[in-house]
């Protein structure tokens, strides 16, 4: 890694976190999930970054990927447990970072995710089985009486790539990848009071580009201009803004021209809670970018 690349990791993470911490601390009873979404892009923006995919904001047993719809009205409530989740990038170097908003009794759920966390980052160094990440994350989530959800993983990352690489657990059962220097991954402990594995829902706001198939609707076409300006990140359908792009979707989908990113959530009645961090791999061990 040059020092340009790193630099620019660096400031995506400065921004990424500024970001994160402003907008989390609007997430309020009553407050529009829509309004928030519109925050973080517009904090983003003003930053002078840009999205490296669409603000994640999942409510209760909901682990991941849910967003808000062009016209969404749901408001949060007390008692619920939010976890928002950003992605900033320069020239396509990525920050990804998440925090838990307590809007209820849940503190003890969420220092489970964060000392998970925390945990993680103090053992990467180079040539670190990921494995011990996955045994650090799960040994520390249980101790607080929680389980690790298992079926989701952080992530390594790379320039215009979300999810590139190796996969780091949230358990000690499995991660046979080896971490290098330069290396850049996002840890991510997903701490539950569920089952410990999370289910696709029905719902999807959130796609990626994954195919070129020609396609001849106008909106359809105009989706797919709009989506060239992420450079293959995921994006969704608040923020495309285009009449008609829900019956234009589909269609794409079945043709391969995208991939569509449902929710995944635990069981019904459960919590879920995550805190998440970029991390560069160096010989000194780990740079933590969104701190």
């Amino acid at each position: 890694m040059d020092d340009t690349e790193f630099d620019n990791y660096k400031e995506a993470g400065r921004i990424a976190h500024d970001v994160l911490h402003a907008c989390a601390a609007e997430i309020k009873p009553g407050v529009l999930h829509g309004d928030i979404f519109d925050m973080v892009l517009d904090k983003i923006e003003a930053a002078g970054s840009f999205p490296s995919f669409p603000p994640n904001i999942s409510i209760n047993e909901c682990a991941a990927h849910d967003t808000p719809s062009p016209a969404d009205e749901r408001v949060f409530n007390e008692g619920d447990l939010v976890k928002l989740d950003i992605g900033t990038h320069i020239d396509g170097y990525i920050a990804d970072t998440a925090v838990s908003v307590d809007l209820g009794d849940h503190a003890a759920l969420c220092k489970a995710s964060e000392s998970a966390l925390d945990a993680a980052i103090s053992l990467v160094k180079p040539e670190l089985a990921v494995q011990e990440i996955g045994r650090a994350v799960e040994e520390k989530i249980t101790s607080f009486g929680y389980r690790p959800i298992v079926n989701l993983t952080g992530h390594g990352l790379a320039r215009f790539d979300l999810h590139h690489g190796i996969s780091i657990p949230n358990t000690g059962l499995f991660g046979s990848a080896v971490l290098h220097a330069g290396n850049v991954i996002a840890i991510e402990p997903f701490a539950t009071t569920g089952s410990g594995m999370v289910h696709e829902g029905t719902r999807a706001e959130i796609y990626q580009v994954t195919g070129n198939a020609q396609v001849r609707a106008p909106t359809a076409r105009k989706i797919l201009q709009k989506a060239d300006i992420m450079h293959g990140l995921p994006f969704s359908r608040r923020w495309l803004q285009l009449p008609k792009a829900e019956l234009a979707l589909p269609t794409l989908i079945r043709q391969g021209n995208l991939y569509d990113y449902h929710i995944l959530s635990d069981i019904p009645g459960s919590f879920v809670a995550q805190y998440e961090h970029t991390v560069i791999v160096t010989e000194d061990g780990p740079f933590v970018t969104t701190r």
